[in-house]
C-alpha cells in the first residue's frame, strides 16, 4: 500500500456513521468532487471497495489524494450543504449542479402591503427569505396553504399609501372569491395586513405549533359534521405543516459575510472551528489545534484561534459568531455575537458539531496508533468520574439470571485493563436461596467469590459493580464489611432503567452523559455478565426440559433411553407398550427392569 492509499485508509477508518458532506480534493489541493451522503463512512468507503464500473467514477477515485468531510444533523441538510459548496467551488466532477440551480425560498418582499411567493433567486433588498427547501414541492404547498388560510394579495401593483388613494387600482378575482381584502382600494388598512404577516413570519420560522392546533380543531368539527371530504383535505395540510421543517438550519439565505467559531478543549489541546458564512452558504470549513504550554484560558486561546484563522483565510467579515466572549479581537469594527436562539445559534451548533468530530477523530488517530495510551487514558476517565482512589485495573461485575426462580445462577465476569479476562469468568449455582429473590441471591455469589479468592491468595479488584440498584448494592456491600474488604475496594449499582450509578451511602445516584467512555466501560461489563449467565441459565434450562423418568431408572442407560424414545417418542406411550414387544426390543430383563420403574403391567 503506497502513502495516498495509507492516508485515505486512515482518514475512512475515522469517518463518523453520520450525515453530511464530503469533499474529494487532488493532488494540487484542489476540490474535485463534492458529494452527500445518509451515513458517511459507508457512502465514501463504497468508492474505494471495488473497481468501479463507470469510467468517470474510476478517473475521479484515481485523482482522489486527500478527503474532507463537514457532519450535519439529517440528510435533508446535508442535500442542501452540497448544493451551497458545489455553487461556491464548481468541482469538476459534479456535473449535475453545475448549471447554477439552486434550491427554492420563500420570499416576504420588503414593500407596502408585502407579497409572498416561491422564487430561487436571492435580493438584498430588505426582504425576509426562509429556506432554502429542499423540496420546491413543501415550498408550493406552504405558500398555498399560507394563501387559504390568510387573506394576501396576489397582484404587483405598487400599493403606496397615495397610489391607494387616488383609486388608480381595482380589486381582482382574488377579492370576489375571498382570498384578498382590497387593500388596493383601501378595504383593508395596513395594521390588520401586517398583523397578518406577522402570524406568516412565525409559521416560515417554524413556530406552527398554534396554527397546527386551530387546524386540528377544524378537522373534528368538520368530522362530527360528517364533512370527511373537507376534513381530509384539511388533515393533508395539517400533516404537512407537522413534518414541515421551516428553514434548513445549515445556512438561513438572508446571512451573508459571517464568521463562525467554536470551541473544545481536552487536557492537552484546544479545537476552534471556523466556518465561514458568504452569499447563503457554508464556503469554508476548518479547524485547527493548539498545544497548551501555560494552562492558558479558553477566552485567550480563541482570540488568538480568531486572528490566525481570518488572517491564514483573508476574511474581512464584520460579524462573528462565537461560543463565549474571547479576549480580544484584533479586527475593528467587527460586531460579536453569542447567540442563545435563533438561526445564529443554529450556526454556530453546527460549528460546534463539527469541532467536536474532528476532536473524536483526533483522538480516535491516536488510540489506534497507540493502544497502550487509549487504555492508560480510559483507566485514568474511570478513575475521574466514579472518585476511585487508584485505577481500575481489574473489574469485576455481577449479574443474577433466573426465571420465577427456575434454575437461579449468577455470572461473575472481569475485566483486566478495560478488555474483558474470559479464563477469569466465573458461574454460580445458587445454592441457599428458594425462590427469585436476587437481593438473597446477590449477598451469596458476592460472599462466596471473595471468600475463595481471600483463602487463595489471588489479586482483588479495584472496582466491583453488581447489576442492580440500591438494594442489590447494599447487600454486596454488607458482604464486603464482612470480609474485611470494605475501604480495598470501591463497589458500585447500575440501575438499569436510566443507567444510573449508585454509591453506598449516597441517596443521589451519578449520570453521567450517555456518550461518556466511562460509561461505556461499565454498560459493556453489565451487558457481558447478563450475556454468560443467561447463557448459563439457558443451557441449564434446557438440560432440565429433556429430563425423563427413564433417568431415574437404574440399569437403563443413555442408548437404552435413546432407543426407547426414538421409537415410542414419549413416556406416556412406553408405560403402554406390551411387555412382550419390549423383551423383544431390549430383552426381557431389561424389559421387565424399565416396566418396573415406570410402575406399568
Amino acid at each position: 500500500m503506497d502513502n495516498k492509499e495509507a492516508h485515505i485508509a486512515e482518514i475512512i477508518s475515522l469517518i463518523p456513521d453520520k450525515p453530511g458532506c464530503y469533499q474529494y480534493f487532488d493532488e494540487k489541493g484542489v476540490i474535485i468532487y463534492v458529494g452527500k451522503a445518509k451515513d458517511l463512512k459507508r457512502r465514501v468507503s463504497s468508492y474505494f471497495q471495488k473497481e468501479p464500473e463507470n469510467n468517470k467514477t474510476r478517473m475521479l477515485v484515481r485523482r482522489i489524494c486527500d478527503i474532507k468531510y463537514i457532519v450535519v444533523d439529517t440528510e435533508e441538510e446535508a442535500l442542501l450543504l452540497e448544493n451551497n459548496l458545489i455553487k461556491q467551488y464548481r468541482p469538476r466532477y459534479n456535473v449535475l449542479l453545475k448549471d447554477g440551480k439552486t434550491y427554492p425560498s420563500i420570499v416576504i418582499k420588503n414593500e407596502p402591503f408585502p407579497r409572498i411567493f416561491q422564487t430561487r433567486n436571492i435580493v438584498r433588498d430588505g426582504s425576509l427569505y426562509f429556506g432554502p427547501y429542499a423540496s420546491p414541492y413543501m415550498a408550493k404547498v406552504m405558500i398555498q396553504m399560507i394563501k387559504n388560510m390568510y387573506p394576501i394579495r396576489s397582484c404587483k401593483f405598487p400599493l403606496s399609501p397615495a397610489a391607494i388613494k387616488s383609486g388608480k387600482y381595482k380589486v381582482c378575482l382574488d377579492y370576489h372569491i375571498k382570498r384578498c381584502k382590497g387593500p388596493c382600494e383601501g378595504m383593508q388598512h395596513a395594521v390588520d395586513y401586517n398583523r397578518n404577516i406577522s402570524e406568516i413570519k412565525e409559521i416560515l420560522k417554524g413556530n406552527s405549533s398554534r396554527v397546527s392546533q386551530a387546524l386540528l380543531k377544524e378537522i373534528q368539527a368538520l368530522a362530527a359534521e360528517m364533512r370527511f371530504e373537507e376534513a381530509q383535505m384539511l388533515k393533508e395540510k395539517y400533516d404537512v405543516l407537522e413534518n414541515y421543517r421551516a428553514r434548513s438550519t445549515v445556512v438561513p439565505s438572508m446571512m451573508h459575510d459571517i464568521d463562525v467559531f467554536s470551541f473544545a478543549t481536552n487536557e492537552q489541546s484546544a479545537y476552534i472551528n471556523y466556518m465561514h458564512i458568504g452569499n447563503g452558504a457554508v464556503v469554508q470549513v476548518y479547524t485547527i489545534e493548539y498545544k497548551k504550554r501555560l494552562n492558558e484560558a479558553k477566552e485567550e486561546l480563541l482570540g488568538l484561534g480568531i486572528v490566525e484563522l481570518r488572517e491564514r483565510f483573508g476574511s474581512n467579515a464584520c460579524e462573528i459568531i462565537v461560543p463565549f466572549l474571547p479576549d480580544v479581537v484584533s479586527v475593528k469594527e467587527i460586531t460579536v455575537t453569542v447567540p442563545q436562539r435563533g438561526d445564529k445559534k443554529k450556526l454556530l451548533d453546527l460549528s460546534v458539531m463539527n469541532v467536536k468530530q474532528y476532536k473524536a477523530d483526533k483522538l480516535k488517530r491516536e488510540d489506534k496508533f497507540n493502544p497502550e495510551q487509549r487504555t492508560t487514558r480510559l483507566l485514568k476517565m474511570i478513575q475521574t468520574d466514579l472518585h476511585l482512589p487508584s485505577l481500575p485495573m481489574h473489574i469485576e461485575c455481577f449479574d443474577n439470571s433466573n426465571i420465577q426462580g427456575t434454575n437461579p445462577v449468577a455470572a461473575c465476569v472481569v475485566f483486566k485493563k478495560t478488555k474483558p479476562s474470559k479464563k477469569d469468568y466465573r458461574r454460580f449455582h445458587i445454592k441457599t436461596v428458594a425462590g427469585p429473590d436476587d437481593f438473597a441471591s446477590m449477598k451469596e455469589v458476592v460472599t462466596r467469590r471473595y471468600t475463595r479468592l481471600i483463602d487463595e491468595g489471588a489479586s482483588l479488584p479495584q472496582l466491583i459493580i453488581v447489576d442492580g440498584g440500591k438494594g442489590q448494592l447494599n447487600v454486596a456491600t454488607e458482604v464486603l464489611q464482612e470480609l474485611n474488604l470494605r475501604n480495598r475496594i470501591t463497589i458500585v449499582g447500575l440501575a438499569k432503567r436510566l443507567e444510573e450509578i449508585f454509591f453506598p451511602d449516597d441517596p443521589v445516584p451519578l449520570v453521567l452523559d450517555k456518550n461518556s467512555e466511562t460509561l461505556k466501560v461499565i454498560q459493556h461489563l453489565r451487558d457481558e455478565a447478563h450475556r454468560f449467565g443467561i447463557t448459563f441459565h439457558r443451557d441449564l434450562r434446557s438440560k432440565s426440559q429433556i429430563h425423563s423418568e427413564l433417568d431415574a431408572i437404574r440399569g437403563v442407560g443413555e442408548k437404552t433411553k435413546e432407543m426407547l424414545l426414538k421409537k415410542y417418542r414419549s413416556v406416556k406411550r412406553l408405560r403402554s407398550v406390551p411387555l412382550d414387544e419390549l423383551a423383544g426390543l431390549i430383552g426381557k430383563k431389561k424389559a421387565e427392569t424399565v416396566c418396573k420403574g415406570l410402575n406399568t403391567e
